[in-house]
């Protein structure tokens, strides 16, 4: 198995704002890692695929360093959500993106602050 890893460093404006992309990429998003450099406290993260909008993190008020291994609900060929037997859970699977940017959307980071994310693929 291949993984490869992108790091990328955003650097918000003077109204706590930011949007990057990733490098192109083609995989199965295993993780992503954020690592707090300065941003401020509370800062707001809406990451997704840039070609289809797919969600890829979305969280606020994020304080600290933080590691996600984001998952999308599988269905059947007929549309009906893939349930684990007994429990009704919903079965999930990585998300795959191809020749795709990842956007990082940032709110709320603070004046000219920075922070990393680095995205795994399988």
């Amino acid at each position: 198995m291949y993984v490869q890893r992108h790091a990328v460093t955003v650097t918000t404006a003077s109204d706590g704002s930011a949007t990057v992309y990733s490098p192109t990429v083609t995989g199965r998003l295993s993780q992503i890692r954020y690592v707090k450099t300065d941003f401020s406290d509370g800062v707001d993260f809406n990451i997704t695929a840039e070609a289809t909008g797919e969600t890829l993190w979305a969280e606020d008020n994020v304080n600290a360093s933080a590691t996600r291994a984001p998952r999308q609900a599988t269905h059947g060929t007929d549309g009906v959500a893939s349930l684990f037997a007994g429990a009704g859970t919903a079965v999930q699977a990585p998300i795959a993106l191809a020749n795709d940017r990842v956007k990082i959307v940032i709110a709320a980071g603070g004046d000219a602050k920075t922070g990393t994310f680095h995205f795994v693929f399988e």
